[in-house]
């Protein structure tokens, strides 16, 4: 069966999905209901945001493998991977996605703890005496 493939990521997060052109506009994520595995309805709607604004909901199956981060970080790496798989199912799509701010890779990352320091910018208390 032909699909199209893309990968995003968010954080520590990495998301594989894949579109399944012909469907019912059904999302699985890690093998569960999207509305099971995102149980918050706010990530479910930013997650779907590049279907909607191409108006493609119902034209793909959409299956999605996604590890690491939290619940946030692993919404986010899904919508990218959503928009990027778009992308190649039609090139014409960019210019809306590109607006929408689909496409960008969000580069935040938890920064590294540095030494003498409790956590990466949090220093110890300072006592005069």
């Amino acid at each position: 069966m032909e699909y199209y493939e893309a990968v995003g990521r968010r954080k520590e997060a990495t998301a594989r999905v894949r579109l399944f052109p012909g469907g019912d506009g059904s999302i699985v994520v890690n093998e569960r209901p999207l509305s099971e595995y995102f149980v918050q309805g706010m990530k479910v709607l930013h997650l779907t945001e590049p279907l909607k604004v191409t108006g493609l909901e119902s034209h793909f199956n959409i299956s999605v493998r996604v590890k690491g981060g939290g619940i946030n970080g692993q919404a986010g790496a899904v919508r990218l991977g959503i928009a990027r798989a778009l992308l190649k199912t039609d090139p014409e799509l960019r210019p809306v996605l590109r607006k929408g701010g689909f496409l960008t890779r969000d580069a935040r990352i938890k920064e590294r703890k540095k030494p003498g320091l409790k956590r990466a910018r949090k220093a110890p208390q300072y006592t005069k005496r």
